[in-house]
């Protein structure tokens, strides 16, 4: 079976100078989560990535970038190139920072010339934390539901300055204004499983993917019943690598009660769909 990874950011480019270097924050997550390092992440080494990923049985990866003043940032251009170099194993997502509407749009035509067709935002991590029903960044919003342009909302964990920025009510009213606009939650508003997966049975499209957050946390089986169900074809598959080893996490989620159907949608299909989405440029 094919595997498409939703979020994977490589040992590679700008991300050895964002993500990569965050060496002891990379460490004390995926022991919490019960994993070892895989060692592609201890080495820094792409080869041993291709080799896991190989392993896992994923064939793509999808790289998102980041846009941040808390946290760090790495270039749309760089992503962009890792796109580029690797064709075969990864799909390149820009990131926008919605500190101001100008710069957004122009961030977001910047990523239309580098042939991305999907953004990312953090609002909770912008120099300024903003929640996502922020009416300022509506007129994004706006622009992405007209373009056909899915975007990606790092809705869970550390996605602003305390939990309430992770609350599912802000992603909802986003939903309900914007109904043509596909939105995925990254980390599936963890902690809040129960809340984000009764905003997805009122608004179709909502997106999960719990990604790491899904290994053994609260929640997990709130999220494993809605895959089952109703959310089958809205629920994708992340490692969240580095943070977690490919090849064990994967593992671990194939071994999960989750019928075969939905399985491999969650596996491959449902993230086809949206990658072959193309936007009203």
């Amino acid at each position: 079976m094919n595997i498409i990874d939703f979020r994977l950011r490589p040992p590679y480019g700008g991300f050895l100078n964002a993500n990569f270097k965050r060496v002891e924050i990379i460490a004390r997550f995926t022991n919490q989560l019960g994993f070892e390092q895989a060692e592609s992440v201890k080495k820094l080494s792409m080869d041993l990535l291709f080799k896991e990923m190989e392993q896992a049985g994923i064939t793509k990866g999808v790289v998102v970038g980041r846009n941040t003043a808390q946290i760090g940032a790495v270039p749309n251009t760089s992503v962009a190139e890792i796109a580029k170099t690797f064709p075969d194993k990864f799909v390149a997502v820009a990131s926008v920072d919605p500190t101001t509407r100008k710069d957004s749009m122009l961030q977001i035509e910047e990523a239309r010339t580098l042939g991305m067709n999907m953004i990312n935002m953090e609002p909770g991590l912008s120099a300024e934390p903003k929640y996502f029903d922020d009416r300022r960044l509506y007129p994004i919003y706006a622009y992405c539901e007209d373009k056909n342009v899915p975007v990606i909302l790092m809705g869970g964990g550390n996605t602003g300055p305390d939990i309430s920025y992770s609350s599912p009510e802000h992603i909802d009213r986003v939903l309900n204004d914007f109904p043509e606009l596909k939105v995925i939650s990254a980390h599936g508003n963890w902690p809040w499983a129960k809340e984000i997966i009764h905003v997805a049975f009122r608004r179709a499209n909502l997106y999960i993917s719990p990604d790491m957050y899904l290994h053994h946390l609260p929640g997990m089986d709130d999220y494993v019943k809605a895959a089952n169900s109703f959310l089958s074809e809205r629920f994708l598959f992340g490692t969240a690598y580095p943070l977690t080893p490919i090849v064990e996490y994967t593992k671990w989620f194939q071994s999960l009660p989750i019928k075969t159907e939905a399985m491999e949608n969650i596996l491959y299909r449902n993230a086809e769909r949206l990658l072959a989405n193309k936007p009203r440029w």
